[in-house]
């Protein structure tokens, strides 16, 4: 059961950054004209913060070394951002598939890998040990 609402916890957590990741590409997206690839990755970043922020202090409450954590957390990003940032943009630039759905198909991507990341490798000996 605990783990059970552990998911219930990253998932929410995850909704809103994915409301800031929608919102911040949407503005960036309809306002500034830029293509594709900035609008995703300004808006990605904003939202990593957020999501990291919240989900080592309430889902996983670990107290390991923060720069630990969030140097594991830029690895993961090394390589999801070049893949989804490329193919999303060849996706929505050559393929003509519209960009909100590629931001969609990547923010589900993103919630499922991530969560099995950060559960299993980045604090996976630390969970709950906040306010031990």
């Amino acid at each position: 059961m605990k783990e059970f609402l552990r998911v219930i916890k990253f998932i929410l957590f995850s909704i809103s950054a994915g409301l800031i990741e929608i919102g911040s590409f949407s503005l960036l997206n309809e306002l500034c004209n830029l293509p594709y690839w900035p609008c995703y990755l300004i808006a990605l970043v904003l939202s990593v913060v957020w999501n990291f922020t919240l989900n080592r202090n309430f889902t996983f409450k670990s107290a390991s070394n923060i720069k630990v954590a969030m140097i594991k957390v830029f690895i993961y990003y090394l390589i999801f951002t070049p893949v989804t940032t490329i193919l999303g943009d060849y996706l929505v630039e050559k393929l003509l598939w519209n960009e909100y759905l590629v931001t969609g198909l990547n923010m589900v991507l993103n919630l499922v890998t991530e969560f099995l990341y950060q559960r299993y490798f980045v604090f996976k000996d630390s969970i709950d040990t906040k306010n031990k």
